[in-house]
C-alpha cells in the first residue's frame, strides 16, 4: 500500500492476498483506536484475514501493535523471572487455580491476567470470585505489589491492557472471524505480553470438549503461537493436551476451586494433579528455575508436600481481599440447595464422558454463561462420581448434581446420564499430553 495511509486500502490489499508491512499494521491499530477506522472497516478486514491468512511477521506486527495499544506492565520491583501459563479453554480445567502458587512457593513470580468462561469452557475468574471476598480487579500498582511480596497474583484484564484486543474481540465474536490462527495467536499474546512476563507455558486443548477439536489444527495453532511469542522475545513452550473428557471430578466454578484447594493440599484427582505439575515443571524451566524437567517435578512435588504451596496460594486469597477460612474450610464456598445423583443403567467400565455435553449442561445449570453479560452461579455444577476406565455397576452414581432447584437438576439429569458410555471391557488408557512444541 503507497501513499496517505487508507483503511479501505488496507482492506482491498489484504483481499487480494498482499501481505502488510508492520508499519501499516501499526498505523491501522492505532488509528481504529483513535476512532479514525470504523467498526465495519475493521470488521471488513478481518474478513479479509479470515480468508487470506497472515505471514509470522504480519502476526508479529499485530501482536505488538495490539500490546501497544494500551499499558504493558514492567513490574520494576518484581526481581524474580516472571512467567505465565495460559490454556485455550476446556471443561473442569481449575489447572491455574493451582499452578500459579505451586509455581510461586518454587521460586518463579507468576503475574497472571486471567478471562471469564464463554460458552462451554469455565473462566479462570469465576472460580476465583467462587470465595467470598475475592477481587479480580486490582490498579496495576496492587498487582505489581502482590506478585512482588506473594509470588503470584490473578486478575482480570483491566481498560488499559491491550485495548484493541478487547475491541477487535468483541468484533470477532460477531462476524464468524473467531476461528482464525493469526488473530488467536495476536489475541492471546498481545494480553500475555502486556503482564511483562519473561516466559510463557501454553496449554493448547484439543478434542470434543475444546475449541480446536482436532489435533492437526491445534498442532498448527501452538506452533504460531511459540513462533511469533519467541520472535516477539518471550521464552514460550506450548502443550497440546487432550480434552475429550473434564480435567479432574468437578465441572462449576466453587466445585473446581474446592477441587484446586485439594491439590494444594496434596490431594486430589490423579488427572489434575498430573497436568499441574506437567505444566509447572514447564514454567520452571523457563523460569531457570530448574535445569531438567525431572528435578522441576520434584521440586514442585516437595512444595505440595510440606505446605508451602498451600501457603502461597492462602496469602494470594489474603491479598485479593478473599476469605482465607476457605482454604481450610472448602465447604465455605457455595453450596448448592439441590443435589441430585445420576444413576448409572448398566454395569461395566466407563470408556467415554462427553467433556462437550457435560459443559453445556453446566451451562444450563448456570455454572456457565453464553453471553458475556450473564452472571454464574458459584454453587452450580456437576460433581464427577467416575472418570473414563473406572468400573462401575447398574444403580451406583455416575455424577452428582449441583443445582439452585431439584427441577432445575432434573432438567439435566438425563443429559448428562448420556453423556457417559459404559462398556462391556475396560478401555485403553490415553495420554494427557499429546506434544511438545518448542523452538
Amino acid at each position: 500500500m503507497k501513499g496517505p495511509f487508507n483503511p479501505v486500502e488496507m482492506i482491498r490489499s489484504k483481499r487480494d492476498g498482499h501481505r502488510h508491512s508492520a508499519e501499516e499494521i501499526g498505523q491501522f491499530i492505532e488509528r481504529f483506536g483513535a476512532g479514525a477506522v470504523a467498526d465495519y472497516q475493521m470488521s471488513a478486514w478481518l474478513m479479509a484475514v479470515f480468508s487470506r491468512g497472515m505471514t509470522d511477521a504480519e502476526t508479529v506486527a499485530l501482536t505488538h501493535a495490539m500490546l501497544h495499544s494500551g499499558k504493558v506492565l514492567r513490574l520494576p520491583s518484581v526481581t524474580s523471572p516472571k512467567v505465565d501459563k495460559h490454556s485455550t479453554g476446556g471443561v473442569g480445567d481449575k489447572i491455574s487455580i493451582c499452578l500459579a502458587p505451586l509455581v510461586a512457593a518454587c521460586g518463579v513470580a507468576v503475574p497472571m491476567i486471567s478471562g471469564r468462561g464463554l460458552g462451554h469452557t469455565g473462566g479462570t475468574l469465576d472460580k476465583l470470585e467462587a470465595i467470598p471476598g475475592y477481587r479480580v480487579q486490582l490498579t496495576a500498582r496492587r498487582f505489581e505489589r502482590v506478585v512482588r511480596d506473594v509470588g503470584a497474583s490473578m486478575i482480570g484484564q483491566s481498560a488499559e491492557l491491550a485495548p484493541a484486543d478487547r475491541r477487535i474481540y468483541a468484533l470477532r465474536d460477531v462476524t464468524a472471524t473467531v476461528e482464525c490462527i493469526p488473530l488467536i495467536v495476536a489475541s492471546i499474546l498481545s494480553k500475555k505480553l502486556a503482564e511483562g512476563i519473561d516466559g510463557l507455558v501454553l496449554d493448547v486443548k484439543v478434542g470434543q470438549g475444546a475449541f480446536m477439536k482436532d489435533l492437526k489444527s491445534a498442532r498448527a495453532l501452538a506452533q504460531a503461537l511459540v513462533r511469533v511469542g519467541s520472535a516477539a522475545g518471550k521464552r514460550v513452550v506450548a502443550l497440546l493436551t487432550a480434552m475429550e473428557e473434564p480435567i479432574g471430578r468437578t465441572i462449576g466454578n466453587g466445585l473446581e476451586t474446592r477441587e484446586a484447594i485439594e491439590i494444594l493440599r496434596n490431594s486430589g484427582p490423579t488427572d489434575t494433579r498430573e497436568l499441574t505439575l506437567t505444566l509447572g515443571a514447564e514454567m520452571l524451566l523457563l523460569g531457570k528455575a530448574e535445569r531438567s524437567l525431572p528435578s522441576a517435578r520434584a521440586r514442585l512435588e516437595r512444595a505440595l508436600a510440606d505446605g508451602s504451596a498451600l501457603d502461597r496460594f492462602t496469602r494470594m486469597v489474603k491479598a485479593h481481599g478473599g476469605d482465607v477460612r476457605v482454604v481450610e474450610h472448602p465447604e465455605r464456598l457455595a453450596n448448592a440447595k439441590a443435589k441430585l445423583p445420576v444413576l448409572a443403567r448398566s454395569s461395566g467400565y466407563v470408556s467415554e464422558c462427553d467433556a462437550y455435553a457435560l459443559g453445556m449442561s453446566g451451562i444450563a445449570l448456570g455454572a456457565g454463561r453464553t453471553r458475556a453479560d450473564q452472571a454464574v452461579d458459584p454453587s452450580a455444577g456437576i460433581e464427577l462420581c467416575v472418570q473414563r476406565g473406572e468400573r462401575i455397576t447398574r444403580g451406583q452414581p455416575l455424577a452428582l448434581i449441583h443445582a439452585r432447584s431439584r427441577s432445575l437438576a432434573e432438567s439435566q439429569a438425563q443429559h448428562i446420564e448420556r453423556a457417559f458410555r459404559i462398556a462391556r471391557t475396560k478401555p485403553r488408557a490415553r495420554r494427557v499430553v499429546l506434544e511438545r512444541i518448542a523452538r
